[in-house]
C-alpha cells in the first residue's frame, strides 16, 4: 500500500542491535533524522533515548503483512515541518521585513501545503489517525503544531466544513502556539512544576501568538483567535480571557480537543506521554466541562484508539499486536497473537477479532505509560 509501512510499535528499550527502522525519524526542520531501513545500533537506540525518543516502528516478520498507513504521507509530512518552522521563525522576526515579504513568503507556502494535506485526508477518509507523536524533545513545538493541524483538519472535515473553511482552519492551528517562540526556552522545558509566575508567563503565549498573527495581511482574523483561543475552556476555566463555551469560536474548540490530546500522549521533559486510549478517556471525562461535547466525539470517529502495531495484552493473557481496526468500532480491534499467556513465542502467530470475541478484552498496552495526571494547562 503507498504510503504505509510493514511494521510493529515497540518500546525503544526493548530493542536490541539489528532492529530495522520501519518509519523514518524527522528533525524540526523536516530532515530526515534516521530513515526507514536503518539498522539500529546500540549507539544509535541509546542517542535515540538522549533525544527523549521511547518508542519506533520497527520491521518484524511475524507482522510483516501488517500495513500501517497514515491520512497523510511521509513527504508531506515531511514538507509540513518544514514550512511550519520556516513560517514560526519568519514570523517571529516580523518586524524585520514588510508585509508584502510575509504575504509572499508565508501564505502562498501555507496554502499550498493545505492543499496537498487535504487532497490525501480526503483520498484517505477510511483511514482513521494514527497518533504520530514519535520525535526528539528539541523538535517538539513543530511536531506538535503539524499534528495538531492534522487531527483539528479531521474534526473540522468531519463536521462539513468547507475547503475555505479549513483552509483557516489548518492555518490557524498549524501556527497556533508561534508565540511559544517569544518565551524563554528554560520555562517551556521546565521538568518541574512551574510557578505561579511562570505560569502566567506561559499563558502569555496565547496573546503573542495572536497579536504576531493579526499583523499579517495573508492570514485571516479568524486563524489568528485560533492562537489566542486554544487554550479556553467551555466552563471558563481556561485563559486568557475565561472566556465559556458561547463565547469561544468552534475553531477553538476543536484546536482544544485536538491540541490537549496531543499533548497528554506525546513524551514532554516533565513527564511520559499517555496511551492513546487513556488521553481519550481523559477527554472523555472532560466532556462539557473542559470540553465541547461535540467536537470530542467527532474526534473519536477520526483517531485510532489503538493504534496499528501497539502491542497489547488480553484478558486471556495472550500477547500481540494490533493488525487491524474497524472503524465504526475502534475500541475493539483485530489482534495478531505473538505471545502465549506464558510468555513462550507462538509458533504460528493468529488472529483474535474482538468484534466477534466479545468476552476478550485488551487489558494492557505495551509501550509504559506515565503516572495519572491532570489534563495539561501551561505546558501543553
Amino acid at each position: 500500500m503507498k504510503g504505509g509501512y510493514l511494521v510493529r510499535l515497540a518500546s525503544i528499550q526493548t530493542l536490541r542491535e539489528g532492529a530495522r527502522l520501519a518509519r523514518p525519524l524527522y528533525d524540526e526542520k523536516g530532515v530526515v533524522l534516521v530513515n526507514a531501513g536503518v539498522e539500529l545500533t546500540s549507539y544509535l537506540i541509546n542517542r535515540l533515548q538522549r533525544m527523549g525518543i521511547t518508542t519506533l516502528y520497527i520491521e518484524d516478520g511475524r507482522t510483516d503483512d501488517i500495513v500501517v498507513a497514515d491520512v497523510i504521507s511521509d513527504q508531506t509530512r515531511q514538507e509540513a515541518l518544514h514550512t511550519v518552522h520556516q513560517s514560526l521563525a519568519t514570523l517571529t522576526t516580523h518586524e524585520s521585513f514588510p508585509r508584502a515579504f510575509q504575504q509572499a513568503a508565508i501564505g502562498r507556502k501555507i496554502r499550498d501545503l493545505f492543499d496537498q494535506i487535504l487532497g490525501e485526508m480526503r483520498s484517505n477518509r477510511n483511514l482513521l489517525l494514527n497518533v504520530n507523536n514519535i520525535y526528539a524533545q528539541d523538535g517538539m513545538l513543530y511536531h506538535h503544531s503539524v499534528n495538531v493541524s492534522v487531527m483539528t483538519l479531521a474534526i473540522g472535515i468531519a463536521h462539513g466544513l468547507t475547503d475555505k473553511q479549513l483552509l483557516d482552519l489548518g492555518v490557524g492551528t498549524m501556527l497556533h502556539d508561534v508565540g511559544k517562540l517569544q518565551l524563554p526556552t528554560e520555562v517551556l522545558n521546565k521538568p518541574g512544576r512551574l510557578t505561579d509566575d511562570e505560569f502566567t508567563m506561559i499563558k502569555k503565549h496565547t496573546t503573542y501568538g495572536y497579536d504576531i498573527l493579526r499583523l499579517q495581511d495573508d492570514i485571516s482574523a479568524v486563524s489568528a483567535h485560533i492562537a489566542l483561543q486554544h487554550h479556553e475552556r467551555v466552563d471558563g476555566t481556561g485563559y486568557p480571557r475565561g472566556l465559556t463555551g458561547a463565547q469561544m469560536h468552534p475553531y477553538a474548540k476543536m484546536t482544544a480537543v485536538a491540541d490537549v490530546f496531543e499533548a497528554l500522549t506525546a513524551n514532554r521533559v516533565y513527564r511520559r506521554g499517555h496511551l492513546p486510549h487513556e488521553a481519550l478517556e481523559l477527554l472523555l471525562g472532560s466532556c462539557g466541562t473542559q470540553f465541547d461535547t461535540e467536537m470530542v466525539n467527532l474526534f473519536l470517529q477520526t483517531v485510532a484508539i489503538y493504534p496499528m502495531g501497539m502491542t497489547v495484552t488480553l484478558n486471556s493473557g495472550e500477547e500481540g499486536v494490533i493488525s487491524a481496526v474497524h472503524r465504526s468500532h475502534p475500541q475493539r480491534p483485530t489482534v495478531r497473537v505473538l505471545k502465549h499467556p506464558n510468555g513462550e513465542e507462538v509458533a504460528s502467530p493468529y488472529e483474535i477479532d474482538l468484534m466477534t470475541e466479545l468476552t476478550t478484552m485488551i487489558t494492557h498496552c505495551g509501550m509504559e505509560a506515565s503516572a495519572s495526571i491532570p489534563i495539561p494547562g501551561g505546558h501543553s
